[in-house]
């Protein structure tokens, strides 16, 4: 039986957002094809691995249950990916894996940085590249990869905090160039966390301010009016992409916010929603299929597979569009390399459950590692034979 270790959690402002798309996705994997590992990464980054944490019950009182899991570490030995018990004079091996299915989100473990790890091992990963993470992460250069491929984003501009506090009237009659109303966003978060709605420059300052709290890069994007707000999911790779249905969300405010998505409104309270996403975590209003034309649906599956495309991912993305609704213009807000319950209610009513589509992404993320053992990554060379040390090459050669 194959091994796969789902990995989730991370030093991320989206910790607690990572945990509950990872219980979800396990309770969603066949376990007559798969052993699940779950494997946990702490706020202070250290890793975890045990049953119980698949019991959303032992993240209410971590610091109280950690006698139930053990702090291990993953490395090689020989031609096994071991879960290794770090505690004690030698490390012992708790267990294997032969799959690694990160349910991450947000910055230091979706933006390429876990997956750089995995591979660097030699082990099979579900989900984008360390590049398409990377790229999907940052917004500034999302934007600039789009812009590139004749993709249309909205109109922005982008500053680091040193700049900001350096000359804050430059950055500010810059942004003001851009018309108001305007969104700030920090450049490398995700789940709406930091971003904010400027009216007017009082508003924009207050914006601003706030996403530094969370970030030192800051993208500044016009608002598009007559705001329709679509989304759109893309699973496979670079050989193959399916496009999911299209779903509409049901805009309450200006702007989805972080209670919004998952607290169900500012004070907690659950909305009563026509479209909850079952078994989700978000409680977003929403419909699928979004009540659109047809022309404007075959358009968004063409930039949907484009951006993936474009982007180098691979697994599942879920890509957010914004419309304006009186001109028919579409912009690609952003994409999620890794999205909250990945996305699987924007491909079950299409007949691809839950289930399903977890299976579709491991046997994927195999067959892309199998392909990519038949390409050259190193050759025989006698260079080290040749180097002489601080002298630098021997006399003649070449």
């Amino acid at each position: 039986m194959i091994k796969v270790g789902v990995i989730f959690g991370g030093d991320s402002v989206e910790h607690e957002v990572s945990i509950i798309s990872a219980l979800q996705a396990m309770e969603n994997i066949d376990e007559e094809k798969y052993e699940i590992i779950p494997i946990y990464i702490s706020k202070d980054r250290h890793f975890y691995t045990g049953a119980a944490l698949r019991d959303m019950e032992t993240y209410k009182y971590f610091d109280n249950m950690k006698k139930f899991v053990k702090e291990i570490t993953i490395c090689r030995k020989g031609n096994d990916i071991v879960l290794q018990k770090i505690k004690g004079f030698f490390g012992r091996n708790v267990n294997t894996i032969d799959v690694a299915f990160p349910i991450v989100h947000g910055k230091g473990v979706e933006d390429g940085s876990l997956s750089g790890f995995l591979e660097t091992l030699g082990l099979p990963v579900v989900g984008p590249s360390v590049l398409g993470a990377a790229l999907g992460q940052d917004k500034v250069v999302l934007k600039q990869v789009l812009e590139a491929n004749n993709i249309k984003t909205p109109k922005y501009t982008w500053f680091y905090d040193y700049e900001y506090n350096m000359d804050k009237d430059k950055i500010i009659k810059n942004i003001e160039t851009l018309g108001y109303p305007v969104i700030v966003k920090p450049a490398n978060l995700g789940s709406t966390i930091g971003i904010g709605v400027a009216h007017n420059q009082s508003e924009l300052v207050k914006a601003i301010e706030e996403a530094l709290e969370y970030e030192k890069k800051i993208v500044v994007e016009e608002m598009i009016p007559n705001l329709l707000e679509l989304n759109c999911a893309v699973c496979g790779n670079y050989e193959y992409s399916e496009t999911s249905l299209i779903a509409e969300m049901k805009m309450k405010h200006e702007l989805l916010t972080f209670e919004d998505k998952y607290l169900g409104g500012s004070k907690g309270k659950g909305m009563k929603t026509s479209g909850k996403m079952p078994n989700s975590m978000s409680t977003s209003e929403f419909e699928v299929p979004a009540n659109i034309p047809e022309e404007m649906t075959n358009k968004i599956y063409e930039i949907s597979k484009q951006v993936f495309r474009v982007l180098n991912l691979k697994g599942v993305c879920r890509i957010d569009y914004l419309v304006n609704r009186e001109t028919g213009e579409i912009y690609v807000n952003e994409p999620n390399t890794i999205p909250g319950s990945l996305a699987f209610y924007l491909y079950k009513p299409k007949g691809k459950d839950y289930k399903t589509l977890t299976d579709e992404l491991i046997k994927s993320a195999i067959k892309d590692y199998k392909n990519e053992m038949h390409k050259t990554s190193s050759f025989t060379s006698n260079i080290l034979s040749e180097y002489n040390g601080s002298k630098g090459f021997k006399k003649g050669a070449n």
